[in-house]
């Protein structure tokens, strides 16, 4: 392939326009079979595979659908160079970022550093065999036109589309961690893949919840009925519980939890999509914060959409056996006593939760699992099942503690319309009310049930996430 490059672009790194473009001309011809004057997703395939090229399952398609400006879904000439300057000037940046000390070459050290400004850690070895993979002279160094030739018919242009590139073409195991996770790539969105993705995690979710019911509506039911003057433990909770209703009763409210897992995960999903676009700069990479941003706003969104079913399941989950026959008669009942304003209660401690919780796991998760990878990792990049869980579990825990008095108080919110003769007050003001009659670790009543069921409810969801993707054939 290298070679077949070499004919068409002279070795010097600054060529002249004009014999640039002559090149592209011979490429162009030698791709365009029909002699129609343009290039199609086929013939660029089948063109590419005759020159030495191996390409990605919709590499093609990628780099027809970037370069073709009147929508014809082929590439005349001028698309056809408009596409490859525009690429070859991306890849010369992307080139330049990794070439650390200004050489004109990459080593391993410097894509180790690269991927480590990443949070991926590599070692040696892999940082090697990725050089090898661009490597047509046997330097053990990459100059720019080795990375070119080696990339110009690859649609990866920045960094951490390459890292993908290198990983899904058996490069590179580096594992799953790329800054900040819960992002999908175009190939993923293209091809589909998203969507068993987000069936996997909706099925992991709900064996998780299925689960850890019983702790679930513990926690509800300390968070509403515990206080100084009405100790419940775990073990009495249990026992009033089943005295009430049954075993089957540790499950109530399950159903409804279960139910919102699809609906909130996708419409997080494309609100993150959105906000992306909107946060980042035009053409722009965008940055840790912006995503973190995105990531907390859409968090809203989905929570503000699908909030009635989380009054509900509250509700369900503390009704007395004969109450409600199920969601919907729960549903009608609320509407008819109590009017549309009571699918929002608590809705305000709720989304101010959603800020502290998610960057202070986020962030205590990345501190962790890059520190382990700094003191441990010296040959390997993945840090294994158990210290992901580990990490997991220490930053979820710290983000319960700074958001859960919020969540108690949108728990006591929603359920106080249901109780016969409980005052309906503001958030500040039951706040105030929890810190005067039960002092400050009323705020947190019911957090053992709730750090009880985190191991549990993490590890079951990881079990079953992987069965899944497995299953549907999006494993590694």
């Amino acid at each position: 392939m290298y070679q077949v490059l070499r004919n068409f672009f002279f070795t010097k790194a600054h060529c002249a326009a004009e014999d640039a473009t002559k090149n592209f001309e011979k490429l162009f011809e030698k791709l365009d079979v029909n002699r129609d004057g343009k290039v199609d997703v086929a013939e660029l395939r089948a063109g590419l595979a005759d020159l030495g090229f191996t390409l990605g399952a919709d590499a093609a398609q990628k780099i027809v659908s970037s370069g073709d400006s009147d929508k014809d879904e082929q590439l005349d000439f001028l698309e056809f160079c408009s596409y490859l300057q525009e690429h070859e000037k991306k890849l010369n940046l992307t080139f330049k970022s990794l070439d650390k000390n200004n050489d004109g070459s990459i080593d391993y050290r410097e894509i180790q550093q690269a991927l480590k400004d990443l949070g991926v850690n590599i070692s040696k070895e892999n940082a090697e065999k990725i050089l090898k993979s661009i490597d047509a002279d046997g330097t053990m160094s990459v100059d720019w036109n080795e990375w070119r030739n080696h990339f110009l018919f690859n649609p990866a242009t920045d960094l951490e589309e390459i890292i993908r590139y290198w990983k899904h073409s058996t490069v590179l195991d580096i594992g799953d961690s790329l800054t900040i996770p819960d992002e999908f790539t175009e190939e993923e969105k293209t091809t589909g893949l998203w969507w068993k993705q987000l069936a996997a995690g909706a099925m992991a979710g709900a064996v998780s919840r299925t689960g850890t019911a019983p702790l679930d509506r513990m926690k509800v039911f300390m968070q509403v009925h515990s206080s100084k003057s009405n100790k419940i433990s775990l073990v009495s909770g249990f026992k009033q519980m089943i005295k009430e209703g049954g075993v089957a009763s540790l499950w109530r409210g399950n159903g409804v939890n279960v139910i919102k897992i699809a609906p909130e995960t996708a419409i997080k999903f494309m609100a993150y999509e959105q906000y992306k676009k909107l946060l980042s700069k035009e053409g722009g990479k965008i940055r840790t914060h912006e995503r973190f941003m995105a990531g907390s706003l859409a968090g809203a969104t989905a929570q503000t959409a699908i909030y009635p079913m989380e009054v509900m399941k509250t509700r369900l989950t503390l009704r007395k056996t004969g109450q409600y026959s199920g969601m919907f008669d729960c549903a009608k009942k609320i509407l008819k006593k109590e009017g549309v304003k009571a699918f929002y209660k608590g809705y305000v401690p709720n989304i101010l939760g959603i800020i502290p919780y998610a960057g202070i796991d986020l962030a205590i998760y990345e501190t962790l699992k890059n520190t382990w990878l700094s003191l441990y990792a010296k040959d390997t990049a993945n840090p294994g099942v158990l210290v992901l869980l580990g990490c997991g579990t220490i930053s979820s825990t710290c983000g319960q503690l700074a958001s859960y008095p919020l969540a108690l108080v949108r728990t006591r919110m929603q359920a106080q319309a249901s109780m016969e003769g409980a005052e309906q007050v503001s958030m500040s003001k039951l706040v105030r009310k929890i810190l005067e009659k039960e002092g400050f670790f009323g705020l947190y009543r019911g957090i053992l049930p709730n750090f009880m069921k985190v191991i549990p409810a993490v590890s079951i969801s990881y079990v079953v996430y992987e069965y899944m993707k497995t299953g549907l054939g999006i494993s590694k």
